[in-house]
Protein backbone atom coordinates (compact mmCIF):
# COMPACT_ATOMS: atom_id res chain seq x y z
CA UNK A 1 0.00 0.00 0.00
CA UNK A 2 1.51 3.60 -1.32
CA UNK A 3 2.32 6.60 0.94
CA UNK A 4 -0.54 9.58 -0.05
CA UNK A 5 0.11 13.26 1.02
CA UNK A 6 -3.04 14.05 3.00
CA UNK A 7 -4.81 16.27 5.90
CA UNK A 8 -5.19 14.64 8.97
CA UNK A 9 -6.61 15.41 12.68
CA UNK A 10 -5.09 13.07 15.93
CA UNK A 11 -7.26 15.43 18.09
CA UNK A 12 -10.47 17.05 18.27
CA UNK A 13 -10.04 20.80 18.31
CA UNK A 14 -9.89 23.53 15.46
CA UNK A 15 -7.74 24.58 12.63
CA UNK A 16 -4.60 23.92 15.09
CA UNK A 17 -5.09 20.02 15.22
CA UNK A 18 -4.66 19.96 11.42
CA UNK A 19 -1.37 18.55 10.21
CA UNK A 20 -0.18 17.86 6.57
CA UNK A 21 1.87 14.51 6.34
CA UNK A 22 1.76 10.86 4.91
CA UNK A 23 -0.37 8.53 5.15
CA UNK A 24 -1.62 4.99 3.95
CA UNK A 25 -3.61 5.21 0.81
CA UNK A 26 -6.86 4.24 1.81
CA UNK A 27 -8.16 0.18 1.63
CA UNK A 28 -11.44 -0.26 -0.23
CA UNK A 29 -14.38 -1.86 0.83
CA UNK A 30 -17.21 -3.69 -0.99
CA UNK A 31 -18.99 -1.21 -2.97
CA UNK A 32 -16.26 1.14 -2.85
CA UNK A 33 -14.35 3.06 -5.74
CA UNK A 34 -10.52 5.06 -5.34
CA UNK A 35 -10.76 8.25 -6.45
CA UNK A 36 -7.55 10.49 -7.58
CA UNK A 37 -8.47 13.62 -5.60
CA UNK A 38 -8.41 16.76 -7.88
CA UNK A 39 -10.05 18.92 -5.59
CA UNK A 40 -11.53 19.19 -2.04
CA UNK A 41 -14.07 21.94 -0.30
CA UNK A 42 -13.98 22.22 3.19
CA UNK A 43 -17.06 23.46 5.52
CA UNK A 44 -15.17 25.42 8.04
CA UNK A 45 -17.72 24.01 10.96
CA UNK A 46 -16.85 20.34 10.14
CA UNK A 47 -14.27 20.11 13.11
CA UNK A 48 -16.79 20.30 15.22
CA UNK A 49 -19.07 17.85 14.22
CA UNK A 50 -18.62 14.28 16.00
CA UNK A 51 -18.62 12.20 12.58
CA UNK A 52 -15.47 14.13 12.08
CA UNK A 53 -13.68 12.05 15.43
CA UNK A 54 -15.94 9.13 15.21
CA UNK A 55 -17.84 6.01 13.45
CA UNK A 56 -21.64 5.69 13.27
CA UNK A 57 -21.27 3.90 16.21
CA UNK A 58 -19.38 6.20 18.30
CA UNK A 59 -15.73 4.40 18.15
CA UNK A 60 -13.14 6.81 17.90
CA UNK A 61 -11.35 6.67 14.09
CA UNK A 62 -8.47 9.43 14.88
CA UNK A 63 -6.67 10.37 13.21
CA UNK A 64 -9.40 11.10 10.26
CA UNK A 65 -9.21 13.22 7.07
CA UNK A 66 -11.56 16.43 7.05
CA UNK A 67 -13.04 17.65 3.47
CA UNK A 68 -16.30 15.65 2.15
CA UNK A 69 -17.23 17.32 -1.42
CA UNK A 70 -14.70 16.28 -4.20
CA UNK A 71 -13.92 15.94 -7.81
CA UNK A 72 -11.51 13.41 -8.85
CA UNK A 73 -10.76 10.55 -11.20
CA UNK A 74 -11.95 6.91 -10.83
CA UNK A 75 -8.36 4.88 -9.93
CA UNK A 76 -9.58 1.79 -9.28
CA UNK A 77 -12.73 0.08 -8.00
CA UNK A 78 -13.37 -2.53 -5.61
CA UNK A 79 -16.04 -6.01 -5.31
CA UNK A 80 -19.61 -4.77 -6.13
CA UNK A 81 -18.95 -1.23 -6.77
CA UNK A 82 -21.82 0.14 -9.17
CA UNK A 83 -21.77 3.00 -11.73
CA UNK A 84 -17.92 3.82 -11.51
CA UNK A 85 -15.21 2.88 -13.93
CA UNK A 86 -11.68 3.33 -14.05
CA UNK A 87 -10.90 6.77 -15.43
CA UNK A 88 -14.41 8.10 -14.79
CA UNK A 89 -14.07 12.20 -13.80
CA UNK A 90 -16.54 12.50 -10.63
CA UNK A 91 -17.70 14.85 -8.51
CA UNK A 92 -19.78 13.90 -4.98
CA UNK A 93 -20.81 14.32 -1.63
CA UNK A 94 -19.18 11.47 0.77
CA UNK A 95 -20.09 9.75 3.74
CA UNK A 96 -19.12 11.89 7.18
CA UNK A 97 -18.97 9.26 9.23
CA UNK A 98 -15.56 8.20 7.19
CA UNK A 99 -12.40 9.68 5.82
CA UNK A 100 -12.88 12.78 3.36
CA UNK A 101 -11.29 13.97 0.54
CA UNK A 102 -8.53 16.41 2.23
CA UNK A 103 -5.60 13.96 0.56
CA UNK A 104 -4.55 12.64 -2.76
CA UNK A 105 -6.58 9.02 -2.71
CA UNK A 106 -10.04 8.63 -0.80
CA UNK A 107 -11.85 5.72 -1.16
CA UNK A 108 -15.87 6.10 -1.29
CA UNK A 109 -18.76 4.30 -1.80
CA UNK A 110 -19.21 4.27 -5.40
CA UNK A 111 -22.56 4.33 -5.51
CA UNK A 112 -22.51 8.05 -4.74
CA UNK A 113 -20.50 9.33 -7.40
CA UNK A 114 -21.81 11.45 -10.31
CA UNK A 115 -20.19 12.07 -13.49
CA UNK A 116 -18.61 15.80 -12.97
CA UNK A 117 -20.00 18.39 -15.36
CA UNK A 118 -18.37 18.53 -18.54
CA UNK A 119 -18.02 22.06 -18.24
CA UNK A 120 -16.88 22.87 -14.68
CA UNK A 121 -12.98 22.46 -13.94
CA UNK A 122 -11.64 20.45 -11.09
CA UNK A 123 -11.95 23.74 -8.29
CA UNK A 124 -15.47 24.33 -9.71
CA UNK A 125 -16.88 21.03 -9.27
CA UNK A 126 -15.59 20.23 -6.56
CA UNK A 127 -17.30 23.57 -5.05
CA UNK A 128 -20.39 21.96 -5.64
CA UNK A 129 -21.93 18.46 -3.99
CA UNK A 130 -22.37 19.60 -0.16
CA UNK A 131 -23.56 23.13 -0.95
CA UNK A 132 -25.92 22.31 -3.75
CA UNK A 133 -27.31 19.09 -2.56
CA UNK A 134 -28.38 20.50 1.03
CA UNK A 135 -29.93 23.28 -1.13
CA UNK A 136 -32.11 20.75 -3.07
CA UNK A 137 -33.17 18.95 -0.32
CA UNK A 138 -33.89 21.65 1.96
CA UNK A 139 -35.97 23.37 -1.25
CA UNK A 140 -37.50 20.29 -2.99
CA UNK A 141 -36.67 17.11 -0.60
CA UNK A 142 -38.36 19.45 2.89
CA UNK A 143 -39.89 22.27 1.74
CA UNK A 144 -41.76 21.38 -1.32
CA UNK A 145 -41.18 24.41 -3.00
CA UNK A 146 -43.46 25.59 -6.06
CA UNK A 147 -43.94 27.94 -8.50
CA UNK A 148 -45.15 30.71 -7.28
CA UNK A 149 -44.35 30.31 -3.94
CA UNK A 150 -42.42 33.25 -1.83
CA UNK A 151 -39.11 31.93 -0.40
CA UNK A 152 -36.76 33.23 2.37
CA UNK A 153 -33.17 32.61 1.98
CA UNK A 154 -30.70 33.82 5.56
CA UNK A 155 -27.13 33.68 4.05
CA UNK A 156 -28.54 34.04 0.01
CA UNK A 157 -24.57 34.36 -0.89
CA UNK A 158 -23.06 31.72 1.15
CA UNK A 159 -22.53 28.26 -0.06
CA UNK A 160 -25.60 26.33 0.64
CA UNK A 161 -27.68 29.87 -0.22
CA UNK A 162 -26.20 30.81 -3.40
CA UNK A 163 -27.15 27.75 -4.74
CA UNK A 164 -30.50 28.08 -3.20
CA UNK A 165 -31.12 31.21 -4.49
CA UNK A 166 -30.50 29.95 -8.13
CA UNK A 167 -32.18 26.57 -7.47
CA UNK A 168 -35.52 28.79 -5.94
CA UNK A 169 -35.16 31.17 -9.14
CA UNK A 170 -35.31 27.99 -11.35
CA UNK A 171 -38.35 26.55 -10.04
CA UNK A 172 -40.04 30.13 -10.71
CA UNK A 173 -40.37 31.16 -6.89
CA UNK A 174 -39.83 34.96 -5.80
CA UNK A 175 -37.03 34.74 -3.78
CA UNK A 176 -36.07 36.90 -0.70
CA UNK A 177 -32.58 36.76 0.49
CA UNK A 178 -30.83 38.11 3.22
CA UNK A 179 -27.02 39.23 3.18
CA UNK A 180 -24.76 41.80 3.61
CA UNK A 181 -23.94 45.12 1.89
CA UNK A 182 -21.31 44.00 0.07
CA UNK A 183 -23.23 41.26 -1.76
CA UNK A 184 -26.65 42.95 -2.67
CA UNK A 185 -25.18 42.63 -6.03
CA UNK A 186 -24.26 39.57 -5.98
CA UNK A 187 -27.51 38.10 -4.63
CA UNK A 188 -29.63 39.69 -7.14
CA UNK A 189 -26.89 38.13 -10.23
CA UNK A 190 -28.08 35.09 -8.44
CA UNK A 191 -31.69 35.23 -9.08
CA UNK A 192 -32.94 36.96 -5.78
CA UNK A 193 -36.13 39.03 -6.60
CA UNK A 194 -35.71 41.31 -3.32
CA UNK A 195 -32.28 41.59 -1.27
CA UNK A 196 -31.87 42.78 2.79
CA UNK A 197 -29.34 44.10 4.06
CA UNK A 198 -29.41 42.23 7.40
CA UNK A 199 -27.13 44.87 8.95
CA UNK A 200 -29.62 48.06 7.59
CA UNK A 201 -32.95 46.36 8.20
CA UNK A 202 -34.53 43.79 9.71
CA UNK A 203 -36.26 41.20 7.88
CA UNK A 204 -39.08 40.54 9.90
CA UNK A 205 -40.92 43.76 9.11
CA UNK A 206 -40.47 43.79 5.43
CA UNK A 207 -41.67 39.57 4.89
CA UNK A 208 -44.79 38.85 5.74
CA UNK A 209 -46.82 35.95 4.86
CA UNK A 210 -43.61 34.18 3.14
CA UNK A 211 -44.46 30.25 2.44
CA UNK A 212 -40.90 28.99 2.95
CA UNK A 213 -37.98 30.05 4.93
CA UNK A 214 -34.67 28.42 4.45
CA UNK A 215 -32.27 29.36 7.51
CA UNK A 216 -28.37 28.37 7.26
CA UNK A 217 -27.20 31.23 9.68
CA UNK A 218 -29.08 29.79 13.41
CA UNK A 219 -29.56 31.86 16.42
CA UNK A 220 -31.50 35.29 16.74
CA UNK A 221 -31.93 34.51 12.83
CA UNK A 222 -33.39 31.41 13.53
CA UNK A 223 -35.83 32.68 16.54
CA UNK A 224 -37.28 35.52 14.34
CA UNK A 225 -37.95 33.65 11.40
CA UNK A 226 -40.74 31.73 12.30
CA UNK A 227 -43.01 34.59 12.41
CA UNK A 228 -42.54 35.60 9.16
CA UNK A 229 -44.38 32.87 7.54
CA UNK A 230 -47.74 32.20 6.61
CA UNK A 231 -49.87 29.36 8.39
CA UNK A 232 -48.93 25.80 7.08
CA UNK A 233 -45.49 27.31 5.50
CA UNK A 234 -42.25 26.04 6.34
CA UNK A 235 -39.07 26.70 7.97
CA UNK A 236 -36.19 24.63 7.11
CA UNK A 237 -32.86 25.04 8.92
CA UNK A 238 -29.53 23.73 8.85
CA UNK A 239 -27.86 25.70 11.43
CA UNK A 240 -30.28 25.17 14.44
CA UNK A 241 -33.14 22.96 15.05
CA UNK A 242 -37.12 23.32 14.84
CA UNK A 243 -38.88 22.21 17.69
CA UNK A 244 -42.17 21.17 17.42
CA UNK A 245 -43.95 23.15 20.24
CA UNK A 246 -42.35 26.57 18.75
CA UNK A 247 -43.93 25.23 14.92
CA UNK A 248 -47.32 24.69 16.54
CA UNK A 249 -46.98 27.89 17.93
CA UNK A 250 -46.52 29.70 14.84
CA UNK A 251 -48.71 27.20 12.75
CA UNK A 252 -46.32 25.76 10.54
CA UNK A 253 -44.17 23.11 9.84
CA UNK A 254 -40.29 23.17 11.14
CA UNK A 255 -37.62 21.09 9.76
CA UNK A 256 -33.79 20.36 10.44
CA UNK A 257 -31.83 17.91 8.49
CA UNK A 258 -28.56 16.77 7.60
CA UNK A 259 -28.03 16.37 4.07
CA UNK A 260 -26.64 12.87 2.44
CA UNK A 261 -25.35 11.91 -0.60
CA UNK A 262 -27.37 11.79 -3.65
CA UNK A 263 -25.72 10.50 -6.85
CA UNK A 264 -28.93 11.05 -8.63
CA UNK A 265 -29.66 14.17 -7.75
CA UNK A 266 -25.97 15.48 -8.37
CA UNK A 267 -26.33 13.99 -12.10
CA UNK A 268 -29.85 16.70 -11.81
CA UNK A 269 -27.23 19.70 -10.76
CA UNK A 270 -25.01 18.85 -13.34
CA UNK A 271 -28.00 18.61 -16.00
CA UNK A 272 -28.68 22.59 -14.40
CA UNK A 273 -25.20 23.64 -14.72
CA UNK A 274 -24.50 22.45 -17.84
CA UNK A 275 -27.76 24.40 -18.62
CA UNK A 276 -26.36 27.70 -17.34
CA UNK A 277 -28.69 27.75 -14.57
CA UNK A 278 -26.48 26.95 -12.07
CA UNK A 279 -23.09 28.49 -10.86
CA UNK A 280 -20.72 27.84 -7.97
CA UNK A 281 -19.66 30.52 -6.30
CA UNK A 282 -15.65 30.23 -4.98
CA UNK A 283 -14.60 32.40 -2.19
CA UNK A 284 -10.93 31.31 -2.20
CA UNK A 285 -8.76 28.08 -3.01
CA UNK A 286 -5.89 26.73 -1.16
CA UNK A 287 -3.35 24.47 -2.03
CA UNK A 288 -3.45 20.62 0.23
CA UNK A 289 -1.07 21.93 2.22
CA UNK A 290 -2.50 25.00 3.52
CA UNK A 291 -5.96 23.51 4.86
CA UNK A 292 -5.22 24.83 8.56
CA UNK A 293 -5.21 28.29 6.70
CA UNK A 294 -8.07 27.74 4.66
CA UNK A 295 -10.19 26.38 7.74
CA UNK A 296 -8.92 29.70 9.74
CA UNK A 297 -10.33 31.67 6.82
CA UNK A 298 -13.26 29.97 6.48
CA UNK A 299 -14.19 30.46 10.43
CA UNK A 300 -13.50 34.08 9.65
CA UNK A 301 -17.52 33.85 8.43
CA UNK A 302 -19.47 35.96 5.82
CA UNK A 303 -17.89 33.97 2.98
CA UNK A 304 -19.28 34.27 -0.78
CA UNK A 305 -19.81 30.84 -1.58
CA UNK A 306 -17.26 27.90 -0.84
CA UNK A 307 -13.70 27.48 -0.02
CA UNK A 308 -11.71 24.68 -2.11
CA UNK A 309 -8.42 22.95 -1.61
CA UNK A 310 -6.73 22.19 -4.56
CA UNK A 311 -4.78 18.77 -4.63
CA UNK A 312 -3.68 17.66 -7.96
CA UNK A 313 -2.10 20.16 -10.54
CA UNK A 314 -3.68 23.40 -12.24
CA UNK A 315 -6.46 22.28 -14.89
CA UNK A 316 -7.00 24.29 -17.75
CA UNK A 317 -10.86 24.41 -17.16
CA UNK A 318 -10.32 26.24 -14.00
CA UNK A 319 -8.86 29.65 -15.21
CA UNK A 320 -12.35 31.10 -15.44
CA UNK A 321 -13.12 29.80 -11.58
CA UNK A 322 -15.05 32.26 -10.32
CA UNK A 323 -12.95 32.99 -7.13
CA UNK A 324 -14.24 36.29 -5.25
CA UNK A 325 -11.27 36.57 -3.35
CA UNK A 326 -7.93 34.94 -4.49
CA UNK A 327 -6.31 33.67 -1.26
CA UNK A 328 -2.99 35.53 -1.23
Amino acid sequence: MRSIKAIRLHARGGPEQLVYEDALEPSLRNGDALVRVCSCAITPTELTWSATYTTRNGEDRLPSIPGHELSGVVEAVGPNAVDARVGDEVYALTDFWRDGAAAEYVAVNAADLAPKPPSLGGVQAAAVPLAALTAWQALFDHAGLTIGQEILIHGSTGGVGSFAVQLAHWRGAYVVGTTSARNLDLARELGADSVIDYNGARFEEQVHGADVVLDTVGGDTLERSWGVLRRGGVLVTIAGTAPHDKAAQYGVRGVNFIVKPSRAELKEIGRLIENRRLRPIIEATFPLEEARRAFEYGASGHNRGKIVLQVAGEISADRDVPVARKAA
